[in-house]
């Protein structure tokens, strides 16, 4: 609660209690779709994708979240079932980001009408040439966001976003990410590393910037590392559904192994095509709308 008034979005962290979120079951596709040109790894089953999807909204509401069940319209809008990506939810109010993929520069306006939808207004917009994906970008605490800087998100999106968020006390910390498998493939930040708790991260350090790693070491942040062969399987993509309550892709055993023996309670999903063949684990498939936090109340 805040000011008297029963909060319906906000809350600057990944892992308070997921209160509301928003997610978009898939579209059916037409020939006009190339798998090849969306970089999926094989053309699509959507039979299989929505039943996936439908147990995986199950997930979210048996851990108490309010589903919001957006409405894909574009059958283009393959990608759209990944609404983390165009639109960030802060305290004040909605930033609509913009794509580094061309195929996904028209979810921007699915998200911003969502937005109207839901009575949240909007505070920004990230501009041309600026870029800014959410998979970017990692709440760290109430006013510390971590960016990505790669070929998702560019330095001219981070300024503008730096920018928005400066009324609201909250403070960009950029890292570059690496070139990895290049511009084709999607490697965001939050492909490296997932908070489960405000000081225990999940973390792939291999790929991640040392200045990063001693900037999370200074802040007190414990990692629970994933192993080589569970980085291809999505391993550092962990939903906190509340604090040490983690959703995570039912192949990544070691990783999950690891967080239960750190107190953590692990739940699993099957995501062959909703996530593995699209490349998006369950943060991508979720937009948290609100979430429970200290400093609410």
């Amino acid at each position: 609660m805040s000011g008297g008034r029963e909060r319906h979005f906000g809350g600057h962290t990944v892992v308070g209690p997921l209160k509301r979120v928003l997610v978009y079951p898939p579209v059916p596709h037409r020939n006009t779709v190339s798998w090849e040109e969306m970089s999926y790894l094989r053309p699509m089953d959507h039979e299989k994708a929505v039943t996936e999807h439908e147990a995986f909204r199950q997930l979210l509401r048996d851990a108490g979240a309010e589903v919001i069940t957006g409405e894909i319209d574009n059958p283009q809008l393959q990608d759209a079932i990944f609404p983390f990506d165009p639109v960030m939810v802060t305290d004040a109010g909605a930033i609509l980001l913009r794509m580094g993929k061309r195929e996904r520069e028209l979810e921007v306006e699915l998200a911003e009408e969502t937005m109207r939808d839901l009575g949240i207004p909007v505070i920004g917009r990230i501009e041309r040439p600026g870029k800014v994906e959410g998979g970017d970008c990692l709440w760290l605490d109430q006013h510390t966001l971590a960016v990505g800087r790669g070929y998702r998100t560019n330095q001219e999106g981070i300024r503008q976003l730096t920018e928005i968020l400066r009324p609201l006390y909250v403070n960009v910390l950029a890292y570059d990410l690496p070139h990895w498998t290049g511009p084709d493939d999607c490697l965001h930040l939050l492909s490296l590393i997932s908070m489960v708790d405000d000081h225990l991260a999940v973390v792939y350090r291999p790929l991640m910037a040392s200045s990063f790693l001693q900037e999370l070491d200074q802040r007190g942040i414990g990692f629970i590392d994933v192993p080589e062969e569970e980085f291809s399987t999505q391993g550092p993509n962990v939903l906190a559904l509340k604090p040490r309550h983690c959703l995570l892709l039912k192949e990544n055993k070691v990783t999950a192994k690891r967080l239960e023996d750190a107190g953590c309670t692990v739940q699993t999903y099957t995501g062959d095509e909703i996530s593995h063949n699209r490349t998006g684990g369950p943060t991508c498939l979720t937009r948290p709308i609100l979430r429970e936090h200290a400093y609410f109340r």
